[in-house]
This record gives structure tokens, sequence and C-alpha cells, in this order.
């Protein structure tokens, strides 16, 4: 059966195995969001992509990146276990950020189909190792995956904050190359403390390594790059994957709860719900590497105290945020107990804030130039909510969800950011006019951009509003 720390152990400080765990996240978000601050800019700058371009590319990548993250989770649950394929996954990505390093016009898409392949063996993995770490009912696990969400961040905000810098300074090959080096330091720092985590095994772990089971997941991501590579720049196609990934695997986890009785049944529905509502979450999400980069090389004035701004500096504000706020929101939970649908209203009311305030500087603006501080505050309460709604997901589906399904559970959770790709991609879009930015000046373009802002603002209102409406119900359902 799968091994949990028991109760007593998860009620006190966090341990040596969740550590490690937090250690080997935090050096794969580092290559992950190196790679995605600049990924947008890239192949407008190095390759010729217009904008719009540009955003469905990244929309498609980062569908593909977070849409197969499920079959990652079941590989782990039933077929390699858990602590064998997120390191199968970090190995995958610490080569495809050596392939994007030295990339090229015609090498570009299986660089990135190998972060898609190392990402879906590698993310739900850790996760659900975390989650195995408590037993049902902790109320110390909101507190675990918020500071395990701090890791993630922790990686990113360093990540992010070096590699604008490295690619305009010394090249974007540079740049990448760094965000492998750091698998490397996570990959050691693993295999060094990894005998910390002994006490945490799925079923299949509990088992000698079959090695003919490993050759097959090894055969079957080779192929996968090589298919993924081919569909990358086809957004029509992928689109059409994603959305019948999506429906086949929501309808599986909705077949999977329905055969459930009781309690169980009723937490995995309220679970879906959350689950759906979170897809907008993850397309105002999306807007950071794409549309609000690009609004900070266009309407931004981006000198601030004898600095120039690299624009896609900003997305660092995203982690410095989560990781000075995690603490915060870790001692409030504690004080103000609230359940998990309380919590992703909070989050949703923030992020409809978040771009209310971005659109006011196209009202107040007479140069078509907003102030960096506008992008403070946006990035602020934007990844405030992104802590309520992103990083308590996870607690959330462990929570409410079956121990046994916890990997497959997590990766369905990543699903919502999948559908978001393509949705926010259009999104995204919708804030470049046709022919480009270079036909229009900067008033009109900020004009634009305000418009757009508002619109995703009023409309995250509404569904925040609705949210707070159905609150007592959905609280009475997971009171029962």
């Amino acid at each position: 059966m799968t091994t949990v720390l028991n109760s007593t152990q998860s009620q006190h400080k966090l341990g040596k195995p969740f550590w490690v765990v937090w250690g080997i996240e935090l050096w794969e978000r580092f290559g992950f969001y190196g790679v995605q601050a600049i990924l947008a800019l890239y192949f407008v700058s190095k390759l010729g992509y217009t904008e719009a371009q540009s955003f469905y590319v990244f929309g498609s990548f980062s569908a593909f990146v977070y849409g197969f993250v499920w079959i990652g989770g079941w590989i782990g649950d039933k077929y390699l276990g858990a602590k064998r394929t997120l390191v199968l996954g970090v190995i995958v990505l610490m080569l495809a950020y050596i392939g994007l390093a030295f990339a090229t016009y015609q090498t570009i898409f299986y660089a990135l189909a190998g972060i898609v392949v190392g990402n879906a063996l590698f993310k739900a993995n850790p996760s659900s190792l975390i989650s195995k770490m408590y037993a049902k009912g902790d109320v110390n696990l909101d507190g675990a995956m918020t500071l395990y969400y701090m890791a993630i961040n922790v990686g990113a905000m360093l990540s992010m904050a070096l590699t604008p810098i490295i690619a305009q300074q010394f090249g974007w090959a540079y740049a990448y190359g760094l965000c492998a080096l750091g698998l490397f330091l996570g990959l050691a720092n693993y295999f060094f403390y990894r005998h910390l985590l002994t006490s945490l095994n799925t079923d299949v772990e509990l088992l000698p390594l079959n090695y003919r089971r490993l050759a097959l997941v090894i055969a079957g991501s080779i192929l996968s790059v090589l298919v993924i590579a081919q569909l990358l720049d086809h957004t029509h196609i992928c689109n059409v994957i994603i959305y019948t990934v999506v429906a086949g695997a929501f309808m599986y986890f909705l077949k999977i709860a329905f055969s459930l009785h009781g309690v169980e049944r009723t937490r995995m529905i309220v679970a879906f719900i959350l689950i759906v509502q979170a897809i907008l979450f993850f397309v105002l999400y999306n807007q950071m590497p794409t549309s609000l980069t690009f609004f900070a090389v266009h309407n931004v004035d981006n000198h601030l105290w004898g600095w120039m701004i690299p624009p896609a500096e900003y997305q660092t504000l995203n982690s410095i945020v989560i990781v000075v706020m995690s603490p915060v929101l870790v001692w409030l939970y504690r004080l103000f107990p609230s359940t998990h649908v309380s919590k992703f209203c909070i989050g949703m009311s923030l992020a409809s804030l978040a771009f209310l305030i971005l659109a006011i500087p196209a009202f107040t603006s007479t140069t078509g130039l907003a102030s960096p501080w506008w992008m403070l505050a946006t990035y602020f309460f934007q990844s405030v909510g992104e802590l309520f709604i992103s990083a308590l997901g996870l607690a959330m589906v462990a929570e409410l969800c079956p121990a046994n399904r916890s990997g497959f559970v997590m990766g369905i959770w990543f699903l919502t950011a999948m559908l978001s790709g393509p949705i926010g991609a259009w999104v995204g879009a919708l804030t470049v006019p046709e022919g480009g930015n270079a036909t229009v000046s900067v008033l009109e373009s900020m004009h634009l951009y305000g418009r757009v802002f508002l619109e995703i603002g009023l409309v995250t209102a509404v569904l925040a509003t609705l949210m707070w409406l159905g609150r007592p119900s959905l609280n009475r359902l997971l009171a029962r």
C-alpha cells in the first residue's frame, strides 16, 4: 500500500523529506521559468515571428507542457513510481535546455518538445510525494503546499531575474545554458539526499525497478518528442489535440468521481468545479510572458532610478511577491482557517483587480507610457491571487480526492493550464493591432492595451462574483 507519513510527524515541523522534494522542485522550476521568461521575445527577436504568432506558439507550447502532466502522474502512481519518474523527467529537461541553447530555426521545436515531455514526467510527482507526507484532514497541508509553491517561485525568481539580462548582454544561448545548469544542480542535490525519501513509496516503488517498463517509457518519450516537435508550429492542429485531451481527461475524472459513493463522490465533484473555475485564472497567468511583457516593451517607461529595466524582467515581480507573501499566508491560514472554496473566491477577486488596475494608465497617461509602478501593482495583486488558487490547487486536489489517485488527479489539475494555453494566446493576441504595434502610435497602442485589460478585469470580476454567490452551497457540500 502507499506509504504515508504518520499524523504525528505531519503535525509538527516540516521534516527533511519535505525539504528534499522542495529542493528538486526549486531547481526544476529555475530552469523552466528561465526559459518561459524570454521565450516569446526569443521568437520575435531571434526567429522573426510576429508578436501574435509568438503568442500562439507560446500558447501551444504552454498547453502541451501542462496538458500531459496527468500521464506522468499515472506513470508515477502505477507504472514506474513517483521518485523514478521525476528523476527521468529532470534528465529529459536538462537535455532539452542544452538543445535549446544550441537550437536553430530547424531544431527549436525539438528542444521545446523535449521540455514538454520532461515536464510531463516530472511535474505531478513532487506534489504527489508531498501529499503522501500528510494524513487526510491534516490542517498543515495547506501551509506545506504554500511553502512548496514558494520553492517554485524561489527558483523562478532567480532565473527570471537572470535570463533576461544574460540574454540581453551575452546572447540567448548563455541564458538557456544557465537553465540547463540549474537542472544539473537540482539533480545532483536530489541524488545526494534521496535516502531521506525511503519512507515515501507508491505501491510500484516497493518492487524492484522493472527495466522493461523503464525502456518503454524512454522509447515513448523519444517518440513523443518527435511527434510534438512536428505539431508545435501548427497551432490549429495543436488546439484540436488540446480540446480532445482535456475533454477526454475531464470525462475520465468524472467517471472516477461517479464510481465513488457518499462523501468521496461529493468531494471529487466539488474539486472538479474548482478545477474548471481555475481555467480563467491560468488564462490571466499566461499574459505575463506574452501580452504583459510586450505591454512593457511598447507602453511602459522602463527607466527607474537610472536603470533601464529589461521588459521581461517584470515577471520577476511575480516570484518576489509569492516568496514574500507565502509565509504570511501560511500564518493567516492557521489563524483564520477557511475552505478551499473561500480561498478560490479571494484569489479570483484579486486577479480581477490586477487587470482593472492596469487599465487605468490608458485613461490617465498623456504620453502613452505607463509608470513601472503600475506593473508592480498588477503583479502584486495577481501574484497574491495566484497563491490562493494555483498554490492551493495542489492542496485542494490532495485533500478532496482519493490518495491512491493522487498523481493522476494532480495531473488533471494541470489540465487547467493546458486549456488556458490556446485561450490565453487568443486573449493576448487581442492586444496586437492588425499589422503589428509598429503600425500604430504609442497612444493608440496604450488605448488598445487598456481596453483589453479592462475587459479581462470585468470578465474575471463577473466569475468571481458567481463564485462568491455559490460559495455557501459548495461549503455545505464539503461539510457533510
